[in-house]
């Protein structure tokens, strides 16, 4: 195939965990030009990543007759093939539509007719449990791979220039000096909310070391946002509000240039972490083996819950596998984390 195209994920932390896998298609068709279709709420994510050649924006369509318009787009793009590593019905549609000859995805939610090279979805155990497997077996069930490669620990591509370009950032907000990054909220719903006033009491005990705190979440999260911002003020912290006032491409470079990020389970979180930025994350509903955040230089903070991980978005009962946390536990892990790291957050040093 000279034309792939690769139908992404819609949500942010998904979009991160699937990198290793359109890095390995890129690997498999490395002359081929390689476009993305993509949710405009992630588009940001995959328009820096050098393996893309092309990243095309998808808005949500509106019937038939609007997947028909938009497929009549792609059908003059003239793909040989269409790799859907989006689970939906709609993806298949879309491609089928489009009249991509080759149609390659995971045969579930009744869309094996249209797809040319239906792949059996895999049962639990088959592979290992993290969500980044999930796509890359995709690729090996259909032959295009033989096995996984390394993926220890995601990283973005451009990490360095996206730290220059957050640290220019807080500059004009008059932050100089490390900055502690916090996001309190969870797009999936409360479950995965760890309680804002504890945030706020772990970044008050780096109040010697980063007195300032930069607060990320979307237009929704704003309120949540102020309510830790508001702790943090009382207590002299130098912090900005940043909730809904960013771009994706805008927190991916503030972001970068954080000394510490505390989070929840969340898009955020998967960012942080494959930009190679401490990161503490708090987990109780979910499934830290399934969606944790990788590499070294991210730790999971969570306590035992007989009901966890339920994976609900509301909590029935009493949140107890977010109450369990203390502030007290995430403040250790997060004092450990920020000392391993310190030689690596030196002004000299290179991601």
């Amino acid at each position: 195939m000279s034309r792939v195209l690769v139908r992404a994920t819609n949500w942010l932390g998904d979009a991160v965990m699937s990198l290793p896998a359109i890095r390995a298609i890129r690997q498999v068709f490395p002359h081929a030009h390689l476009a993305v279709l993509a949710r405009p709420s992630v588009a940001g994510l995959y328009s820096r990543e050098t393996c893309i050649d092309r990243v095309i924006p998808y808005p949500r369509q509106k019937g038939v007759a609007g997947r028909s318009e938009f497929a009549a787009g792609l059908r003059r793009e003239q793909f040989d093939g269409a790799i859907l590593l989006q689970n939906a019905f709609d993806a298949a549609f879309l491609t089928w539509l489009a009249g991509i000859p080759e149609r390659i995805g995971y045969r579930r939610d009744g869309r094996g007719f249209l797809l040319t090279r239906p792949i059996r979805v895999p049962e639990p155990g088959e592979i290992p449990r993290h969500e980044r497997f999930y796509y890359l077996e995709l690729l090996r069930r259909a032959g295009m791979i033989e096995r996984f490669p390394v993926t220890n620990a995601i990283r973005l591509d451009g990490i360095e220039a996206a730290r220059q370009s957050g640290l220019a950032h807080y500059a004009s907000l008059g932050m100089a000096g490390p900055v502690i990054g916090i996001s309190p909220g969870a797009a999936y719903g409360n479950a995965k909310r760890w309680l804002p006033e504890r945030f706020a009491e772990v970044a008050q005990a780096f109040l010697a070391e980063c007195p300032q705190v930069a607060l990320f979440g979307s237009q929704s999260e704003s309120a949540l946002c102020e309510t830790v911002a508001s702790q943090l003020r009382a207590a002299r912290v130098d912090v900005r509000n940043l909730a809904g006032a960013t771009s994706l491409g805008e927190f991916i470079d503030l972001a970068a240039a954080c000394r510490l990020f505390l989070t929840n389970d969340s898009g955020a979180m998967h960012v942080v972490s494959a930009l190679g930025v401490p990161t503490v994350a708090v987990f109780g509903a979910t499934d830290d083996t399934t969606t944790g955040p990788t590499g070294p230089l991210a730790r999971v903070v969570r306590e035992h819950a007989e009901c966890s991980p339920c994976l609900l978005r509301e909590c029935p009962i009493d949140h107890r596998c977010m109450t369990a946390v203390t502030a007290g536990r995430v403040t250790t892990v997060a004092r450990q984390l920020w000392e391993e790291s310190a030689p690596a957050w030196t002004h000299e040093a290179k991601f």
